[in-house]
């Protein structure tokens, strides 16, 4: 059933100006030049090491970008995006509690706002908001950005029912999605083992970024040695931070879950012995079973 929700713990900032293109092109992992009124994209700001800060989506708007990104980290990614600001054409501002983002889940949710699900991206207007399939993964519906005043009535006339608050927490984890700190830590992770280049937030072939050059020398020298993955959780839901162990040797850590679903961070050497039966991985008092998402390629 398509249903709707809202999603307090996100807001939007804008970016206007002639030069917003070429402004977040130096700095983030994908190619802003895909960006438009019709096209929205995932992607992330690294450190010049090439470690894990934001991750955010980016839609055309007019003469502006809107970015959808988390509401408790706000602040620090308007602070690091002036930082770069320097001479370029740009105006950065928060959208504040007048646009409000809003997910679109379920059988038909993208469709009933008029865009097709299996065009990961594909974005268009929606009253006075807009609305795109999320980026990362059809199954995962679509966003929507909207005035906080109507949003709701706006996508009920839709033919959305309401959901549950954790409806969409509870399909990204049985789809294996990250939720940015839910999931990556800050200045430590890396893209590829947060499986950022499977969910298109890495556009391989736009030249230099901030932390291109460890991104790029990670994938081409094979260098990744752990992957976030699903897992199944038989027992109680270890708390994040859990180290995984197989045979008494720590494997991994938890990082996001709910019930009987979770994220780990998992070492890939270690998964053959588990997926084969061989060994048993643990977190706490319950038993993980690893699940490669069938959308990773590693």
């Amino acid at each position: 059933m398509a249903a709707f929700l809202p999603l307090a713990d996100r807001t939007v900032l804008s970016i206007a100006g002639e030069d917003r293109t070429t402004f977040l092109q130096g700095l983030v992992s994908n190619d802003m030049r895909l960006v438009s009124p019709t096209r929205a994209v995932f992607t992330a700001l690294l450190t010049p090491q090439g470690k894990f800060l934001h991750d955010f989506f980016v839609v055309g708007r007019d003469d502006r970008f809107l970015i959808d990104c988390a509401a408790d980290r706000v602040d620090d990614l308007l602070r690091r995006l002036k930082v770069f600001k320097l001479r370029s054409k740009v105006a950065l501002a928060a959208e504040g509690d007048d646009v409000a983002v809003f997910a679109a889940i379920g059988d038909g949710a993208a469709e009933a706002l008029g865009l097709d699900a299996g065009d990961p991206g594909a974005a268009r207007a929606l009253g006075a908001g807009l609305a795109f399939v999320d980026p990362r993964l059809g199954r995962l519906g679509a966003r929507a950005l909207l005035p906080a005043a109507g949003g709701a009535d706006l996508l009920s006339g839709q033919g959305l029912a309401p959901a549950a608050p954790e409806a969409l927490d509870r399909l990204r984890l049985d789809a294996g999605v990250p939720d940015g700190t839910r999931d990556a830590e800050v200045e430590r992770s890396t893209l590829l083992e947060m499986n950022y280049d499977d969910l298109n937030a890495i556009a391989w072939d736009k030249g230099c970024y901030m932390g291109q050059e460890l991104t790029a020398r990670t994938r081409y020298r094979g260098l990744v040695k752990r992957r976030l993955m699903p897992v199944g959780v038989d027992g109680p839901l270890p708390p994040p931070g859990t180290r995984v162990t197989a045979d008494g040797r720590e494997v991994g850590e938890i990082r996001s879950g709910r019930d009987n679903r979770a994220l780990a961070l998992l070492r890939l050497d270690a998964l053959n012995g588990a997926e084969a039966g061989q060994q048993t991985f643990a977190a706490g008092d319950a038993v993980i079973r690893p699940e490669r998402p069938d959308w990773a390629r590693y």
